[in-house]
């Protein structure tokens, strides 16, 4: 890997998951205009977010990083974006007060519109054509025009991802993130939940707490911190010419930093340490995250730490870890304990989607609550037995009440899956699958004493 890094040493590299666009000098001038656009994020914001992730590193925070698995052009909407935040905030505060530690809360949001996918083509019906690959870049809808890939589809990502960016900095901003307000949501759902008295001991505990800072003479009503917060965003830097013409020189430290989000990640087929992804994130400032599978070796994971973070930065490097609830245990430690024999300050957390997804009977893509549940009761106990810090959790949501993952608080079966299956790409945990999740996961850290 040359020492030299420009943001367009990249284009020099392998660089998998890319669309074959049908006009380079169509997407040439898309990506023009988006270089002349602002930026979406500023390169302040992802210090502040490096330096909250390396609390994660060092074991005193969590980071629930969630959000959509693909984002849609067609259903952009205020509610939509609000009721997501309103989802994960819900969660946070519910581990902020089980684990005593502050929780990081980053959305997969204001950017994630593109997929990798396992194979060019895939089939509908009869018909093969070629795979969607994400709203940015083609059409899901079944023909063959659809599937063309469209460089304006960049810009329209840019021009939505800005919009959702501004709602989300008035939400956290103006009242609508304040404690008493998301408590109060939480204690609705644990008043009408079929396992409410199960968390009912947990709401009554925060109740208290928060009666007891206003005994005290702290407004919570007013008091900034209980009033507003930081929710950062984070997508997968998969098209690359994308995230290049988002990059940009901050003017008070001449670092590079990728301004389409405040976090990026690699995913498990483009993570090749001799590949473009790697090349390009390794140069920019921000916070990057990297998805590792089961067969993930010692080797592998710490030549990615030194390729992408070399001085060993806190906060610098998180590592998902998506291995399937039935390997996730066996699988993780090696890896875990190499890195901390190694000493590299890196950010772990569990993404318990990925590898347990499976066809129901009807075809559809889904995934079972009790399977996403245990493989991060895998990932905290293979924390547990190497002495290392479990740092956060990788959910794919929505604040919808769709009918897309099985199990959970209202037990969605496979005959619900039609009822409200509109995902894009992969299936999402409703709302209240997402608040029964956080709930568990409080309970296990608990359990497990790392709380």
């Amino acid at each position: 890997m040359p020492k030299n890094w420009t943001k367009s040493t990249w284009q020099s590299f392998p660089a998998a998951q890319q669309p074959d666009w049908p006009d380079a000098g169509d997407l040439d001038r898309a990506l023009k205009q988006i270089e002349s656009y602002p930026p979406l994020v500023f390169a302040g914001e992802a210090r502040t977010l490096l330096a909250s992730l390396g609390q994660v590193a060092n074991g005193n925070a969590f980071l629930l990083q969630a959000g959509d698995c693909a984002e849609s052009f067609e259903e952009f909407t205020a509610v939509n974006i609000r009721e997501k935040l309103r989802v994960i905030l819900q969660m946070a505060v519910v581990l902020t007060y089980s684990m005593g530690v502050p929780v990081v809360k980053v959305g997969r949001i204001a950017g994630q519109f593109a997929k990798p996918r396992s194979s060019a083509t895939e089939k509908i019906g009869s018909r093969e054509l070629p795979s969607f690959r994400g709203h940015m870049v083609n059409d899901p809808a079944a023909h063959e025009d659809a599937r063309i890939p469209d460089p304006q589809r960049l810009v329209q990502a840019y021009h939505q991802s800005a919009s959702t960016l501004n709602l989300l900095r008035a939400f956290t901003k103006g009242g609508f993130a304040d404690l008493n307000r998301v408590h109060a949501w939480n204690q609705e759902f644990v008043s009408t939940s079929a396992e409410g008295q199960r968390y009912q001991q947990m709401a009554a505990e925060i109740e208290r707490a928060l009666a007891f800072m206003r005994a005290c003479g702290v407004d919570t009503e007013s008091h900034s911190a209980l009033h507003e917060v930081d929710v950062y965003t984070s997508h997968e830097a998969l098209i690359l010419g994308y995230e290049e013409s988002l990059t940009r020189q901050d003017s008070l430290t001449g670092q590079w930093y990728d301004c389409s989000a405040h976090m990026l990640w690699i995913g498990e087929r483009t993570r090749q340490l001799d590949g473009a992804h790697v090349e390009f994130l390794r140069g920019v400032g921000n916070p990057i995250g990297v998805k590792i599978g089961p067969n993930t070796t010692a080797d592998y994971v710490l030549s990615l730490c030194e390729a992408l973070n070399p001085k060993r930065v806190p906060g610098r490097l998180t590592l998902i870890s998506r291995m399937g609830a039935d390997k996730v245990e066996a699988s993780l430690r090696p890896l875990l304990r190499a890195v901390r024999e190694a000493g590299h300050p890196v950010v772990w957390i569990c993404d318990p989607m990925h590898a347990n997804t499976f066809a129901a009977a009807n075809g559809r893509k889904t995934r079972h609550f009790d399977d996403i549940l245990r493989e991060i009761v895998g990932f905290v106990a293979a924390h547990r037995a190497e002495n290392t810090w479990p740092g956060g959790i990788h959910i794919e949501l929505t604040g919808e009440n769709v009918t897309e993952c099985l199990g959970g608080v209202e037990a969605v079966s496979q005959d619900d899956l039609d009822v409200r299956y509109e995902t894009v790409c992969d299936p999402r945990l409703n709302g209240r699958q997402s608040l029964d999740l956080a709930f568990r996961v409080a309970e296990l850290m608990r359990a497990a004493g790392v709380a």
